[in-house]
């Protein structure tokens, strides 16, 4: 089959804009044209959540074009916004546009640097050169680097505090809140704008709305060995052992904030048959009852905002913290930040500093040299833009100790186009990104016949999430096709998978419509029959021969109602035999990372000889020692509970309750 690389286009037109530059160098200092603008064709940068590249052609005296390149901006914010951004620049004939709202970062680098090009245009600035793609194929650089340092007499302010949050994500507003709710003076400092993405469901032990909704008390002890099994044996139990014991205080201090705040809400537990696979007994995963989710008007983290704000506690958005500080004994005293002027900030936390940054999935630079594998098998991701290890790389610089393993949250969501390979791809302007737009198609979870672009199948698609993935690293492109035909909706339901993936059986209405949008897309196929779908998938020549083979093989296996192959689950055998056949292609989405700082039972980040380091305290995707190796998600909602009761834990443990 053909194999498309969008590397030498990319590195095509980075030549193509250097020689457009070249062109003008020197134009500037001549005598314009009698027009306001130079006429020709200019390009200049801005920082955005990664980099983005507005190239204007103007004539004498009008912009008559304007190319966005924002493919480093979130797919879902900063790319949606970009026709809108090219409408309102073409229309205002400057760079002073409103923006769209929800993708003020990225309105804001394409309004630098379109000024940047109306001034070149006009002779008042030099002429950008756009270089970068050749540059960012040297490899991953010293991802750590050192601490800044800062001047005394650049800090223009000092701010006390009895506690300190950094980061205004699900960890750090849930400890913020309840920090809040007992009245303790804390503070938060977030880089962003806004709060991050709410992660509506999590997984708590033993609530006591799981218990009333029938479920027996867990066994822990197999909840260990679960965990241990996919860790070989490298999480640190003990501080599993906070999450079950403490989770359930978690979900209470939630369910008491939803009854003042909201009281409307509706609390969802996902128990019963609904909760694990069919027969259980045969699958060899252990799937617990745990996971919580509220039907609500209000949105958890704008909920915490509430408790906080009504505290007299403040959130500072748009204030990226730069270093941590520590007294002459090591404890650990506050941080600085940087504020939105670009001054600095020193900020005293006499009770300690919580670190809840999130992971290091937006720095590709981390991703490369701490998870090779998890990014060469990866075409969308889905992580906070914000996520980009800045919490793990400031305790880094102080001494912390740091998992060894990677952990990322990969799920088998990410449709592409036939011929795409997984990993990085280079933009014109220098960045990183991977090659999906499309991330989260539901649909790529359920364990339908997958192959590679040999027409292969290669492994036992009943499965984790991640589990595919994985396995396609050592298939060509690292990705691999789902194939099935018109019985799918009958399918799903019999394959009963879990957790999100059980939006496909539970929403087949709406999988049928996204599905849909992906054939309009082109990312997508339905056939008449499985010849004309190898075509469409791209499989030609013994490729194809070889897929055809592959589904006639597994239809006997169907039949049989055994995987004599690769051991799938019986029940999620099923023939493909009834047009239209459909299939697409896909790799890994990538929602976030677990490999950071390790820290104990009690938050607290711990040094490189394994003492506590004092002052400092550590959760969600910038803590590590929960999931080594992988995130199995074997039980539903856990590393947001995780995240949660460690980000309470953290204030309990500061403030002296336990």
């Amino acid at each position: 089959m053909k194999n498309l690389s969008r590397r030498d286009f990319l590195k095509g037109s980075v030549a193509g804009a250097a020689a457009l530059t070249l062109a003008h160098l020197g134009l500037g200092a001549t005598a314009r044209a009698a027009g306001l603008y130079t006429p020709g064709t200019y390009s200049a940068t801005a920082q955005g959540m990664g980099t983005v590249l507005v190239t204007m052609t103007f004539s004498e005296d009008a912009i008559t074009d304007v190319v966005l390149d924002v493919s480093a901006e979130t797919a879902s914010i900063g790319q949606a916004a970009a026709d809108e951004l090219k409408s309102q620049v073409l229309a205002a004939q400057a760079a002073e546009i409103d923006g769209v709202s929800g993708a003020s970062i990225t309105s804001k680098a394409v309004r630098e640097a379109a000024a940047k090009c109306i001034a070149q245009a006009k002779g008042e600035i030099p002429i950008e050169v756009i270089g970068g793609a050749e540059e960012a194929e040297a490899g991953p650089a010293d991802w750590l680097g050192t601490a800044p340092e800062i001047a005394e007499a650049d800090i223009a302010e000092t701010i006390e505090t009895d506690f300190l949050v950094v980061g205004a994500g699900n960890g750090g507003l849930a400890a913020a809140a309840y920090a809040a709710s007992k009245g303790y003076n804390t503070l938060v400092i977030e880089k962003g704008t806004e709060h991050a993405r709410v992660r509506g469901w999590y997984g708590a032990c033993d609530s006591q709305d799981m218990l009333d909704a029938g479920e027996a008390p867990m066994d822990r002890a197999a909840m260990r060995r679960e965990l241990k099994k996919f860790s070989s044996g490298k999480t640190n139990l003990k501080t599993f052992s906070t999450w079950f014991n403490e989770s359930a205080d978690m979900h209470r201090f939630i369910k008491d904030c939803y009854a003042k705040y909201d009281p409307e809400a509706v609390l969802n537990v996902t128990a019963g048959d609904e909760s694990h696979w069919p027969e259980p007994e045969k699958t060899g995963y252990f799937f617990p009852a745990e996971e919580h989710f509220w039907n609500s008007k209000l949105n958890r983290l704008d909920m915490f905002q509430q408790v906080i704000a009504d505290a007299g506690n403040e959130i500072l958005f748009s204030t990226p913290m730069v270093k941590l500080e520590q007294d002459e004994t090591g404890r650990v005293t506050g941080v600085i930040a940087k504020k939105e002027d670009g001054s600095y900030l020193r900020i005293n936390a006499k009770n300690g500093v919580l670190l809840a940054t999130g992971g290091y999935p937006r720095n590709p630079v981390m991703m490369e040299a701490l998870d090779p594998m998890g990014t060469a098998v990866t075409t969308y991701d889905n992580s906070w833009p914000g996520d980009t290890g800045d919490g793990i790389k400031a305790a880094k610089w102080i001494g912390a100790a740091m998992q060894a393993e990677p952990a990322p949250m990969l799920f088998d969501r990410g449709i592409v186009a036939p011929g795409v390979d997984a990993g990085y791809m280079t933009t014109a302007a220098g960045d990183k990104v991977f090659p999906a737009t499309e991330g989260q198609f539901n649909i790529g979870s359920q364990p339908f016949l997958k192959v590679n672009r040999k027409g292969e199948r290669f492994a036992c698609e009943t499965g984790t999430y991640d589990q595919m993935s994985y396995a396609a690293f050592n298939q060509p492109g690292h990705v691999y096709a789902s194939i099935f035909d018109d019985n799918w909706r009958e399918d799903v339901q019999v394959f009963h998978t879990i957790g999100c993936s059980a939006g496909t059986r539970n929403g087949i209405e709406r999988a049928d419509q996204m599905y849909q949008g992906q054939i309009e897309k082109g990312n997508a196929f339905e056939a008449d029959t499985l010849e004309e779908l190898a075509d469409k998938l791209g499989f030609e020549g013994e490729a194809k021969e070889t897929f055809l083979a592959t589904v006639a093989r597994y239809n006997e296996l169907a039949e049989k109602g055994e995987d004599e192959d690769f051991g799938k689950l019986p029940y999620h055998l099923s023939k493909i035999e009834k047009a239209p056949f459909r299939g697409f292609w896909m790799g890994a989405c990538l929602l976030t990372t677990e490999q950071g700082i390790l820290i104990d039972e009690n938050a607290r980040a711990i040094d490189e000889n394994r003492e506590p380091i004092p002052g400092l305290f550590v959760t969600g995707d910038c803590s590590g020692g929960f999931f080594v190796n992988n995130y199995p998600c074997l039980m539903a909602g856990i590393a947001m509970g995780r995240t949660m009761t460690f980000g309470i834990k953290a204030v309990k443990v500061a403030f002296g309750e336990e």
